[in-house]
């Protein structure tokens, strides 16, 4: 066997902090920030004490609900304890079962006789002792195989009856192959991590305080309204948090159930039929290929070449040959070569698997490098945030303790050895409890957590465009997208394949399936050709009907030709026995078979790619029933057939075949497994083209992909000159002249190339064929090394190293192997390229909702600070008190994500260039939206606060307490509608056209309206616990108009020209040099390793 079986051919490399293949990745950019906890590029495996050392930089004030949905480190520590006590405790019973049965052969003990378990001769406790211990005695006792299987009244051919009153006699009496569920977290508990935010609880310790002396100093019927307000305004803040991180966790949850719910096919009633896993009953007959996980604990009935990796259960990622004598198949594996059927003994919580699932939890969190620099934007933003806290908490106190805060009607709210004990309690109370508000809208806890909730958006609607996400990170990152690596088959074209040109007999038949013009002795090669060396099979229903043809594509349409041409599938299979076989591979892209025939002659069947196999053959069988040699001329008559055949876009398959002698082949079992089928000296039988159309519509999305920036390559194992016209029509060659030779390659040629010369040809290469699966993992790691944001599609078990190394893993969900999914980041359901596309427009809209949500919420921070301060500063008091400030958090934070986190992506997303891995998140765009909005908020309630009661003619009013409420109350409605005002800004900012696209984004409608109702509530009808008074219907006009304004001025704004270069690196170049960049650097870690969060928050800040 191949030295790829040292080790599993497909595992997961390790990562580039690891020294993985990864580390070939290093542009000067990524080194550049590669030590900053903040700039992680890829989380992809990314180590644990990387992700640690990002979160103890971040600035956090509820880290349960923060790291929520990032992977959980502890539980991480306690889930490999888990897997190592499991494992263990099977191998103590394993061992223990050997020794017993050593006893047992020293003292001649027979084993047990099965106990019946209902209609069945034998119970789940046996099957258990048999497969689950690798019990080969007690497998012997009952007579191996066939023996267990008449005890499970299953026949080895044909399987199960499998219809419903046998499939519930097997479920109850050898349960279903399902596990008990750890229960997902109630609401709650989601209540309970809301509640933990420390704000909240210093908000709550101040409502409580604030209630108590109230009560005590005005009596319970007026003193309960101020922490009472307060109160009422967290728990409305808690539910609403606690509801939308419920509905999150419960997506989430869905996602997860799909992902494990694998599909297979087993036999039943003699027909292939395709089952979930779940539906898998003991006695099923389950035909196994490479790259499938085995579905529950069996017994191998047959298998050719059968490897196991099964260091899902053991820990040790040697690989097991599977024979007669080691026939023991455990649950949760995954078949890394060769073929076979087994017969399944143990289902569900009966076996290991299902034991180790049942005790874990999976665990969906992960990093995503959004999430990651996010964190590093809030924390930036706290700081700053609490930084200003502080001062307005200093200021007010001095001003308080000094006698210069004074109510609204001019008197002096504190003066020493006058006012009471209570009263002071009171005043300090209340400044504490602002300070602290403003803490609440300045750290954007809720920032982080908007990806979260975007990409769970995403996710769900992503299923609909029939994409599986199986990464969080892969949502954002395919936004990044420079390059998409495509399989052809399947993808680009319809996988629906048909024999539509052949060459048999040294010439052309027309039509293909003519059987009249071909002489017996070749007809009858053919077809033992085509029926032995298939992986497929026919199925023929007793009272006819229809014939059922099952396997891949290629087989399907070689084995329905082979049917036109008078094919009986089974009598052809039956008349010969099955000596060895080697599985088609990808590799050297054929596959074989040896047969004894009933006279005891040996025969050995070949069929793969067109011209390698012809290449083997030294005779051909022509039209005369001779075997005649194969001659220059004939070669080239094939070799132009072939080259015809493949400029038309046809896939080329030879048949071929040869006699050998049988006293070659090996008696001994373990030497046939390695005997290598003799391949050459061939006689070709025939040459089929094979048409497999391109998808409609797949040229539109190949263009639209090109204008958005992104290009699309080719990755195929078929004949280049067959790539070519598929590439041709699929547009991703756009004309004959750019399908020249640097736009084309070979596999062979560019695995040839050195590093440097592959780097080069990756850059211009549109078409690679003939490659192997090593091919596309030199080519993805090219592409990476020259900058590139790599996507790439795969199926097959080999093309597990690419879909890992890639920055997005596509795996294929209908030709795709559980190996390649498993590797793989997002799972195309239909095989189809449009979903690709549709996945990079939402990676797109993942970064763009981000964005549109950053520039919104920093919007009212920045107002919402500066309009505290200034007032707090210049007056010692806070026109925006703690309930209004906790409401105007509820917009920002939930409400906010939710309207703009959920905008369904626009084709506008896929007219711009891909975003850059080091585009600053928050844009010149943005950086323009939010300076003018925030300005204009700041400077219109700071001229209300300070000339409002001049301005809005209410010096007349009843009293100046009065006067100031009314003021008061403007200023807060104003600023609530102008950030409602600004929601619709924020939805589109680079586009003057803020409206399009609304009336199909339902959900922002019903946040808008939701959000406006309540605030005529709060305003109008909650008063005493707002602190507002009613308003007259010209100042809810100047609210109004307020708002509005927002509207022209953010039009006017967007007229404004900007530089292309951030402003980041702007002011970067212009007031630091590299040489200060590193030494900051360098003081950070400093700061970091000291665990010094004061200084880690200042350098943040400063290098921001």
């Amino acid at each position: 066997m191949s030295s790829i079986f040292k080790g599993s051919p497909y595992r997961r490399p390790n990562d580039l902090e690891a020294g993985s293949s990864r580390s070939v990745h290093s542009d000067d950019e990524e080194q550049e920030f590669s030590d900053g906890p903040f700039h992680i590029t890829s989380t992809k495996n990314a180590p644990i004490d990387r992700l640690r050392r990002w979160r103890q930089a971040a600035l956090v004030l509820n880290a349960s609900r923060r790291f929520r949905y990032t992977l959980d480190l502890k539980k991480e520590e306690e889930k490999k304890q888990i897997l190592r006590k499991i494992r263990a405790h099977a191998q103590a019973i394993r061992a223990a079962y050997l020794f017993k049965q050593a006893g047992e052969r020293v003292n001649g003990t027979s084993i047990p006789h099965p106990t019946p378990a209902g209609d069945f001769a034998v119970g789940p406790e046996q099957l258990a002792s048999v497969s689950r211990d690798h019990n080969f005695n007690a497998l012997q006792e009952y007579g191996g195989v066939k023996g267990l299987s008449e005890l499970l009244k299953t026949n080895l051919d044909k399987g199960i009856n499998g219809d419903d009153p046998d499939l519930l006699k097997r479920r109850n009496a050898f349960g279903s192959n399902t596990y008990p569920r750890k229960k997902g977290r109630s609401f709650w508990r989601f209540v309970w991590e809301a509640c933990q935010d420390l704000t909240l609880i210093i908000l709550m310790v101040a409502a409580a305080a604030s209630l108590g002396l109230g009560i005590k100093t005005e009596g319970p019927k007026e003193g309960w309204y101020d922490g009472g307000s307060i109160a009422f305004a967290v728990l409305l803040v808690v539910v609403v948090t606690a509801f939308n991180d419920y509905k999150q966790s419960l997506q989430f949850q869905k996602l997860d159930d799909e992902k494990r719910n694998i599909h297979l096919e087993v036999v039943r009633g003699g027909r292939r039929v395709e089952i979930s896993i779940y539906d898998i009953v003991v006695g099923d007959v389950v035909p196994l290929n490479i790259g499938d996980q085995v579905p529950a604990d069996g017994i191998l009935i047959s298998g050719h070449s059968l490897a196991i990796d099964e260091s899902s259960m053991t820990g040790e990622s040697d690989i097991v040959h599977k024979d007669s004598k080691q026939p023991f198949l455990m649950s949760g594996c995954k078949v890394a070569d060769g073929s076979g059927t087994m017969l399944v003994t143990g289902v569900g919580i009966n076996t290991e698997w299902g034991l180790l699932m049942a005790n874990l939890s999976e665990d969906t969190g992960e990093e995503t490098p959004l999430q990651v620099r996010l964190n590093g934007v809030a924390t930036f933003i706290g700081f700053v945030g609490l930084s200003v806290a502080v001062l307005v908490l200093v200021v007010l106190m001095i001003r308080y303790f000094t006698g210069h805060t004074k109510d609204s009607t001019g008197r002096r709210e504190f003066i020493a050895g006058k006012t009471s004990a209570s009263n002071a309690v009171d005043g300090v109370i209340k400044i504490i409890t602002v300070a602290v508000t403003i803490v609440v809208v300045a750290v954007p806890e809720g920032l982080p957590l908007a990806v979260t909730l975007t990409l769970a958006y995403s996710m769900k609607k992503m299923m609909v465009d029939k994409a599986l996400v199986r990464r969080l990170s892969a949502c954002e990152t395919m936004g990044s997208a420079t390059t998409i690596c495509s399989d052809k088959t399947g993808t680009l074209t319809l996988n629906q394949m048909t024999v539509v040109e052949a060459y048999v007999g040294g010439r052309k038949i027309d039509p293909p399936d003519s059987s009249s013009e071909l002489p017996d002795t070749l007809m009858s090669l053919l077809i033992e050709g085509i029926a032995v060396n298939a992986n497929g099979s026919v199925f023929t229903p007793d009272g006819g009907g229809d014939v059922e043809v099952s396997g891949s594509p290629t087989e399907k349409a070689i084995l329905n030709w082979g049917i036109k041409l008078g094919m009986n599938f089974s009598a052809v299979r039956s008349g010969s026995s099955i000596v060895h076989v080697f599985p088609f591979n990808s590799d050297k892209k054929r596959g074989g078979v040896a047969i004894r025939l009933p006279d005891s002659k040996v025969r050995i069947h070949w069929k793969g790619a067109a011209e390698i196999v012809l290449a083997a053959c030294t005779w051909y069988h022509d039209a005369n029933d001779s075997i005649v040699a194969m001659d220059e001329e004939k070669m080239v008559f094939c070799e132009k057939a072939i080259e015809t055949m493949a400029a038309g876009s046809l896939r080329c398959v030879a048949i071929a075949y040869r006699s050998y002698e049988s006293e070659k082949v090996p008696t001994e079992e373990e030497q046939l497994a390695r005997w290598a089928l003799p391949e050459d000296e061939l006689v070709l039988l025939a040459i089929v083209g094979i048409k497999d159309p391109c998808r409609p519509g797949v040229k539109d999305s190949v263009q639209l992909c090109q204008k958005a920036g992104v290009k699309v390559r080719m990755v195929t194992g078929d004949n280049l000159k067959t790539a070519r016209a598929i590439a041709l029509e699929c547009g991703i060659l756009q004309s004959d002249a750019d399908a020249s030779e640097n736009n084309l390659i070979e596999g062979k040629d560019f695995r040839s190339l050195s590093d440097s010369q592959r780097e080069d040809v990756a850059e211009k290469v549109s078409v690679m064929g003939r490659s192997s699966p090593n091919d596309k993992l030199l080519l993805v790691q090219a592409l990476r090394k020259r900058g590139h944001v790599v996507a790439v599609t795969g199926d097959g078990t080999n093309d597990a190293p690419a879909l890992h190394e890639a920055d997005i893993g596509l795996a294929m969900g209908i030709q795709g192997t559980e190996v390649a999914k498993e590797n793989s980041d997002i799972i195309i359901l239909d095989d189809n390229f449009a979903s690709v596309v549709k996945v990079v427009r939402w990676g797109r809209s993942v970064y763009a909702n981000i964005q549109k949500f950053i520039q919104f919420q920093l919007t009212v921070n920045v107002a919402a600070l500066v309009i505290n301060v200034v007032a707090a500063i210049s007056s010692g008091d806070v026109p925006l008190n703690a309930v209004q400030l906790l409401w105007v958090n509820l917009i920002m934070d939930t409400l906010g994500a939710l309207a703009l986190a959920t905008e369904p992506p626009t084709d506008h997303l896929m007219h711009r260039p891909p975003v850059g891995r080091r585009e600053p998140l928050i844009t010149n765009v943005m950086w323009r939206n939010l300076l003018i909005q925030a300005v204009y908020q700041v400077c219109v309630l700071l001229v209300l606060n300070f000339q409002g009661r001049k301005i809005l003619h209410l010096d007349h009013e009843k009293s100046i307490e009065h006067a100031n409420d009314v003021k008061n109350t403007l200023i807060f409605n104003a600023f609530v509608l102008c950030q409602i005002f600004n929601e619709f800004n924020a939805r589109k900012p680079d586009e003057k056209n803020i409206f399009r696209g609304l009336g199909k984004n339902y959900l922002f409608i019903g946040i808008v309206t939701i959000t406006i109702i309540a605030q005529v509530i709060i305003v109008e009808f909650c008063g005493k616990f707002a602190k507002t008074v009613k308003l007259n219907w010209k100042l809810w006009l100047v609210s109004i108009a307020i708002g509005f304004l927002s509207w022209p001025l953010a039009f006017l704004g967007k007229l404004i020209p900007l530089p292309k270069t951030p402003l980041s690196k702007i002011f970067s170049r212009k007031f630091y040099g590299q040489r200060n960049r590193s030494k900051n650097e360098s003081l950070f870690f400093i700061a970091l390793k000291t665990n010094n969060m004061l200084s880690v928050c200042l350098f943040v800040c400063f290098l921001n």
